[in-house]
């Protein structure tokens, strides 16, 4: 007979404390569940878009549940909040003479991460020409991994390429760190050799703080940790519709939840865990995975045992509402040693069946992984077919809610082995991660 969850996470909570524990405590109510995800995903939160006041919001709403709970501020913080900066650049004037010949300002991009860039050194400069014949997209790829300043010459046959090109880097972008010593510069140009060169880049700098939320339950293995995270953020306001809050229920209000709803659980078995427990919400990941980015700079990933990486939770899966699905299942045991652990259950954990969409890659737990870290993101969005991704109709209205609160108890009888350090998943290699 396949056991219930409610029954498995009471044999959970009794491998931390007593049987009232067990009942009165440690339990992962829908309730609770339900009220979590209606205040991520209310119009109020006006979407979570980074450097909004929705997003501060968000913010502060999870430093205060982390408060209740009673979790512990990260090493080295006196608050939930790891923050961190980033830097907006607006392209403001980008000026290319060649051979002594001034260019059109529509026929250049300037792509810098700086204040300014002069170039007026042919010798030092690396130039790509881009030939009527050539490919300019691989071309553009083997630039942009140069050192140094880089001018690349595109051929006028790749005119339209180019100016899609220069609609999308004339955008206002965001860096965790500037770079004086790298840039490049696009030409739309049929010369193809340059003996003078005078190029001058400008944008406008401002400087914008972001932050993580992050809180932990030290275990007896202070320096062995089991991960759980999600993302905060959304897209924001936008668009010409009725509705333009893009809440973002599922997108990743959803996974945030389950990690807010784990560590309340896992804080009220009572007893001090063998390995430690650290919950983190990442802000940025819609805008470059930046916050997990900035936090796999802050701890050493050789002690992050294992990284559930929670995302888009709140429909039920392909093969049914007691599954969901696990990226990069071929690169660590991760997945293979959650398949065991809910072995005779209600649930199971299978591998990405949307091996096309590149998933492994496309949320925080790739930032991990790059460095090591069995870090893999766990979802049940049939993400192939899914009517509310990035959608302002991503609601909690759309939100199955008893099999979300289901998810979310899985997630945690399978972390259980990992906690208590019987299960160690291997680690990925960094080589098979691009």
């Amino acid at each position: 007979m396949k056991k219930s969850f409610r029954f498995l996470l009471c044999l959970v909570a009794l491998s931390y404390s007593t049987l009232a524990s067990c009942q009165k405590q440690a339990v992962i109510d829908q309730a609770e569940v339900t009220r979590i995800i209606t205040t991520l995903a209310s119009d109020e939160m006006e979407g979570r878009m980074i450097y909004t006041p929705g997003i501060e919001k968000a913010s502060a709403f999870i430093e205060s549940e982390f408060e209740k709970i009673g979790l512990e501020h990260l090493e080295g913080l006196n608050s939930y909040r790891q923050e961190f900066n980033m830097y907006s650049l607006t392209n403001e004037s980008t000026s290319v003479s060649i051979n002594g010949e001034s260019i059109k300002g529509e026929n250049v991009i300037g792509m810098i991460n700086s204040e300014s860039m002069t170039i007026d050194d042919v010798a030092s400069t690396n130039i790509i020409v881009v030939g009527e014949g050539d490919n300019m997209q691989a071309k553009f790829g083997q630039a942009r991994n140069m050192k140094g300043k880089t001018l690349m010459l595109v051929n006028n046959a790749h005119g339209s390429l180019f100016r899609r090109f220069r609609g999308f880097f004339s955008r206002p972008s965001s860096v965790m760190e500037l770079d004086e010593a790298n840039g490049m510069v696009m030409v739309l140009t049929d010369v193809s050799e340059v003996k003078s060169l005078k190029v001058e880049v400008k944008n406008t700098l401002e400087t914008k703080r972001l932050n993580n939320v992050a809180g932990q339950i030290t275990g007896n293995r202070p320096n062995e940790i089991v991960l759980f995270s999600a993302h905060y953020d959304h897209l924001g306001i936008r668009g010409d519709g009725e509705d333009k809050i893009y809440n973002g229920a599922n997108d990743d209000a959803s996974g945030t939840t389950a990690v807010m709803t784990l560590a309340k659980y896992f804080k009220d078995t009572g007893k001090k865990p063998e390995r430690t427990i650290m919950f983190v919400a990442f802000t940025a990941e819609e805008s470059g995975g930046f916050g997990s980015r900035y936090f796999s700079q802050k701890l050493n990933p050789d002690e992050i045992v294992a990284m559930f990486n929670i995302e888009m939770i709140g429909t039920a899966a392909k093969e049914g509402t007691n599954s969901a699905w696990i990226t990069g299942f071929d690169k660590s045991n991760f997945g293979e040693l959650l398949q065991k652990a809910v072995e005779g259950t209600e649930y199971k954990f299978y591998a990405d069946p949307y091996p096309i969409q590149n998933l492994f890659y496309r949320s925080d737990n790739a930032t991990l992984a790059r460095l090591g870290v069995p870090a893999h993101s766990i979802s049940t969005t049939q993400i192939d077919v899914d009517p509310y991704y990035h959608q302002a109709s991503d609601e909690v209205s759309t939100i199955d809610l008893d099999h979300m609160t289901n998810t979310i108890r899985a997630l945690a009888a399978a972390a259980v082995r990992m906690i208590s350090g019987q299960d160690t998943p291997t680690r990925v290699d960094p080589a098979n991660v691009r």
